[in-house]
Parts: C-alpha cells; sequence; structure tokens
C-alpha cells in the first residue's frame, strides 16, 4: 500500500447530500466526479449500477440527470489513490519503498539490491536517483544521496531527507566522521587473516564512461593519484577456495575495496573488473560478492545512526553453499575493536 499524498478522502458511513442551485441540472455520474474527484470513473459507474447511489430514493443510471433540491445517497466510499510522483509508476514507488530499512524525519537509509546503479549516465535509465521521486512520503522535496555505492554493490545507501540534513551527512562523509563495515566474498583466503592494505591509486587515464571506469596503482607524484587505506579481518573460511571478510574502508575512493582484494592476490569473488591470478570457483562467479553490511554515522539531530542491512539472496546463497553463518558476527564492527569506533 502506497503512503503520502492523497488527492481525495474516502467516506466511512451513508450520507445524504442534496442537489444545490450552484449544481444546476447535471447527470449524476458527472455531479459525483465534480463532488468526489478523486473517485475514478469506473467507481462511479460501479457505484450506480449497483444501486448503492439513489436520488429520491429511487435508483438511476449514469446518463440520469439530477436537478437542484433532489436528495442523492451517497454510500461509504473508498479512500482517495495515492497521488504518485510526476513520472512514476505505482509499481516502481513500492520498488523503492520497500528497500527503505531506516526512516526518519532527516534521514532515509536503503538496502541498495545488485545490479541497481545509484545514479544514472548514458546507457542508464533506471536508477536509485531517478526513483527518489517515491521516497518523499509526507515531505515537500524528495530526498538527496549523500554517498555511492558502485551499482555491483548491495547495502546501506544514505539519503538525506532536507537540505540541512545533507550538509550535516555530506560533511560527515567527506570529514570521515562515518563508519563503514562491508562483507566479502573472497576467492583464496588471505594471509594474514587480519590487516591494513595502503597504496596510491587512480583512475585509468582516457575513461569517461562510468561502467569502464577503473582505478590502477600508481606512486604519489602521478597525476589523479589519491591515497587509499582498507583494514580487512577474516572472519570464515571455505578451506583454501573461499574466505568471508569484513572490509572497512578508511578511506572512501571509487571502486577500493575491490582494487585492494584484487591487488592482494584475494579479489571478491564475481568481480567482473578487478581479478587476481586465483581462479574463481564457478559456483562463485555469477554476481559480485560486496555487501555494505553496516554503517555508523553521527546523526543530524544529535546522537549516533546505527543500520545494518539484510544479505542479498545471491550471497545468502553464497553463505550457505560455503558453509557460513552471519550470526557469527552478531556486531559488524567488533572484529575491528577500538579502530571502529567514530
Amino acid at each position: 500500500m502506497l503512503g503520502g499524498a492523497f488527492i481525495g478522502a474516502g467516506m466511512r458511513s451513508v450520507e445524504t447530500v442534496q442537489v444545490g442551485e450552484d449544481d444546476g441540472v447535471a447527470r449524476i455520474d458527472r455531479w459525483l466526479r465534480r463532488r468526489y474527484p478523486h473517485l475514478s470513473q469506473g467507481q462511479i459507474e460501479k457505484l450506480i449500477r449497483t444501486g448503492q447511489v439513489r436520488v429520491d430514493g429511487a435508483r438511476v443510471k449514469s446518463s440520469d440527470r439530477v436537478s437542484p433540491g433532489q436528495s442523492v445517497r451517497v454510500p461509504p466510499l473508498p479512500d482517495a489513490a495515492p497521488r504518485l510522483p510526476e513520472g512514476m509508476s505505482a509499481k516502481d514507488v513500492d520498488f523503492i519503498r520497500a528497500l527503505v530499512i531506516h526512516k526518519d524525519d532527516d534521514v532515509i537509509v536503503l538496502n541498495k539490491p545488485p545490479g541497481l546503479a545509484v545514479q544514472g549516465g548514458p546507457k542508464t535509465t533506471r536508477h536509485v536517483d531517478a526513483l527518489l521521486p517515491g521516497l518523499k512520503f509526507d515531505a515537500d522535496k524528495k530526498p538527496k544521496l549523500v554517498h555511492r555505492l558502485d551499482r555491483d554493490t548491495s547495502g546501506c545507501l544514505v539519503l538525506a531527507r532536507h537540505p540541512r540534513a545533507a550538509a550535516f551527512l555530506g560533511e560527515a562523509f567527506r570529514d570521515r566522521d562515518t563508519d563503514k563495515i562491508y562483507w566479502a566474498i573472497v576467492v583464496g583466503s588471505p594471509r594474514p587473516k587480519i590487516g591494513e592494505l595502503r597504496s596510491w591509486m587512480r583512475k585509468a587515464p582516457g575513461v569517461h564512461d562510468a561502467d569502464r571506469e577503473m582505478m590502477q596503482r600508481c606512486v604519489q607524484s602521478d597525476e589523479g593519484a589519491v591515497h587509499a587505506v582498507t583494514q580487512y579481518v577474516v572472519l570464515s573460511e571455505a578451506g583454501q577456495r573461499a574466505a568471508w571478510l569484513a572490509l572497512r574502508p578508511v578511506t572512501g575512493r571509487t571502486h577500493q575495496l575491490r582494487f585492494h582484494m584484487a591487488e592482494m592476490g584475494h579479489a571478491i569473488a564475481g568481480d567482473p573488473k578487478y581479478k587476481c591470478d586465483r581462479p574463481t570457483p564457478n559456483d562463485l562467479a555469477g554476481a559480485l560478492q560486496l555487501h555494505a553490511r553496516a554503517l555508523r554515522l553521527p546523526h543530524p539531530s544529535g546522537g549516533v545512526l546505527n543500520v545494518m542491512a539484510p544479505l542479498p539472496a545471491h550471497m545468502k546463497h553464497t553463505f550457505n553453499l560455503l558453509g557460513f553463518d552471519e550470526r557469527e558476527a552478531k556486531d559488524p564492527f567488533a572484529p575491528f575493536g577500538e579502530a571502529a569506533k567514530p
């Protein structure tokens, strides 16, 4: 059921309404349509056809006319249909609202599914940004993105519901006051089991299409070089075949986690861009096994917001396949100890 603004309101009891002088002489269906604009023509015709609408106690047809002074019996009416955002279908609104895992007056957090881009591009018309009008709810304006995830990465995506919250959250992300934990399934099993990865990286020159964008290793003096830092912990292993990792990006660079794991020789399973020499088991190659599991950030109205996103279906399948139990990591931040506190 969709929420939000309504065109009209339904009635809960039978009413008798007198046709006024200002109404003039009019067809009964048109008179009802003017008085109850939230009703569709089909709804009005059904109410008349089934005898629920009567004029001076008698049944009528849609084409019959009413005149000032006559009494119209009006039955309990259905609630108004929700007013859909311009350019959006009810299916789109239901879809984007089903992704909400946290909502308050300042912040909305989505559990973004894999395969859905956050923003559009030359070949991308369906994306989170285009669906944001469906998340206005009772607000005047649509929420605003304050960070992003890769198209194939699932999990926590934060939206600000008004400009003050957007400014606050944008600064929190820029100043690294947020704490993010990702879960990943990687090929092989990293050694040591806990560590920190540091490198200089930059976008591959000459590529301006987000779908083809790649990061590459570089040195500090290279044009466009940025420093990236990732902490990791091995949570569980499936022999030497694959491992379940918790990843904490200390910096927030494009493709940072995917780049670092491939550079380490333990690429994230299902990654079509960043690979390593280790073979990916055939049953893990279908989709990127990377999920923004948990987020901890200062709240615009005070305090700290903690959100955790359930695993997507393809990663649940992988966990079952490899014998991993997500309940073993009740607190996603715990493996990083004191370092994970904001």
